[in-house]
């Protein structure tokens, strides 16, 4: 008699193969779309708002990244790992996550004032105080989401945060259209949060009384305490630029270097993260197979990095006019900025795919001890190269992220079972090829006669398109038709 067909492992890995590219279709691909919706409101509020709102704006950021690393998604992260997921759990993270958030909003408030003086803004105070309305709406997104991620059902994720970027642009237009300024880039993530706190909580039905008797649930706490610990570190080193030069450049100066840094880690912060959700789901479900475990992150590595390189090297190579026709007239000075942060973005790319693999593998102490080791060198980097302006802080990133990188992969790929020579072996392809691609847009570009910014634009990307492809398809071709039955679902 045959074994049951449930019990054949190829067909469990099919099953899970499917249900990773399910998701990643429905996370990364609405992603997509959602996140062209909302560049497209945002570069336009920029072109109306320009630098000095976003210098103010930043200077908030600060302040409400550091206690959003306290919010709670640690907690949720440990209830989709736990093997008991049951209403009784569920409820106690909820409880977790009310009594944490609004100490978080409390906190905030209070701590404003203190921000406006260090910043020697007065209008950071009120700035805050308002922005302390979004932890009220962080456990009904923060439940649902842990809910939908044990499932694999990104789907139902996807639909809301669609929606709520929907409202979340349409009130930045708004706001920046009746002249609101900096209060446009407040109000638009409050009305971002609220449309996906209801959304979510009807897309997992997750509507239920919170239970504050925590009793058995000490795993969820000590997981979650772990991996804020790492996010704590991961604020110092993401936010330790902005905080050290909010009190030393002005509000226009910041507002360049800011905004040039959203542009630069687009795909990073953008898509990135809801990979390494489902990455993370993933993982957590291979993790007593190490060699599928290593085999599944050098081949996520080599499909975001495939994708990444020609992104970050193009940014790179057509700086002068993607800032012309992206920020406006408004920002020339963010085009130098952008040239060398562009080419700084894949080593933070390769270095934030680590930690899923590693969380998953129930080693969450290697993130929070990686986050410590950039917590350490960026802010150093950072303190000194303020003192050269805004260029000695672009300059700051090429001191130490290369330091930082180095630390993190020897201290990883053994936890995750991949060796150095594999690593090497799944980047280099589209390294190699982005590079090449980049020399030849520059080369290009020189060439050209003056043309106004998008059409020169639009002739050096698809130059760069072209030049990318067939280096690929004559040197990497099997790479190449690997990833691309990879995304069809025709690869083994």
């Amino acid at each position: 008699m045959s074994e049951p067909a449930l019990a054949d492992p190829d067909i469990h890995g099919t099953s899970l193969r499917q249900q990773v590219r399910s998701a990643v279709i429905w996370r990364s691909g609405t992603q997509i779309f959602g996140q062209l919706l909302t560049w497209a409101s945002t570069f336009i509020v920029i072109r109306l708002l320009g630098p000095s709102a976003y210098g103010l704006f930043a200077m908030t950021q600060v302040i409400l990244v550091l206690l959003n690393m306290l919010n709670g998604y640690g907690l949720a992260s440990a209830l989709i790992q736990r093997g008991d997921a049951g209403r009784p759990a569920q409820r106690q993270l909820f409880g977790m996550l009310i009594l944490l958030n609004f100490g978080l909003g409390a906190a905030q408030f209070l701590a404003a004032p203190l921000a406006a003086a260090y910043y020697r803004q007065p209008m950071v105070a009120d700035l805050l105080r308002v922005q302390a309305l979004l932890y009220i709406a962080t456990p009904f997104i923060a439940l649902p989401y842990a809910l939908l991620a044990r499932e694999m059902d990104f789907r139902k994720q996807a639909l809301v945060n669609f929606v709520s970027a929907l409202a979340g642009a349409i009130t930045a237009l708004t706001g920046a259209m009746a002249g609101l300024g900096v209060w446009t880039l407040v109000a638009a993530p409050i009305a971002l949060f609220a449309t996906r706190a209801i959304g979510m909580t009807i897309a997992a039905r997750s509507l239920m009384w919170p239970s504050f008797d925590f009793r058995g649930a000490g795993d969820i706490a000590r997981y979650g305490g772990v991996m804020a610990t790492g996010q704590i570190f991961w604020f110092a080193q993401s936010q330790a630029d902005v905080f050290i030069a909010g009190r030393l450049f002005e509000p226009h100066m910041l507002g360049i270097y800011t905004t040039s840094l959203f542009l630069t880690q687009i795909f990073v912060s953008k898509f990135v993260p809801p990979l390494n959700e489902v990455a993370f789901s993933a993982y957590a479900r291979l993790k007593e197979d190490k060699a599928a475990v290593a085999d599944a992150f050098t081949r996520s590595v080599r499909l975001v990095m495939l994708v990444a390189m020609p992104f970050y090297l193009g940014m790179a190579a057509t700086a002068d006019p993607l800032v012309a026709v992206a920020l406006g007239p408004k920002w020339p000075e963010a085009a130098p900025v952008v040239h060398w942060l562009a080419l700084a973005m894949p080593m933070m790319t390769l270095q934030v795919l680590y930690a899923p693999a590693s969380d998953a593998c129930g080693r969450p102490g290697i993130s929070a001890q990686n986050s410590a080791t950039g917590a350490l060198c960026l802010p150093i980097a950072f303190l000194v190269g303020v003192h050269w302006g805004l260029m000695g802080l672009v300059a700051a990133w090429f001191a130490a992220y290369p330091i930082y990188l180095a630390i993190t992969t020897w201290r990883t790929l053994p936890v995750i079972g991949v060796t150095p020579r594999q690593l090497a072996a799944a980047i280099a392809p589209p390294v190699l090829a982005a590079a090449a691609m980049a020399l030849l847009v520059t080369g290009l570009d020189a060439l050209l006669p003056p043309l106004p910014a998008l059409p020169r634009l639009a002739l050096l990307a698809a130059a760069g398109g072209l030049a990318y492809g067939g280096v690929l398809f004559a040197f990497a071709r099997p790479m190449l038709l690997e990833s691309i039955d990879l995304i069809r679902n025709r690869g083994a």
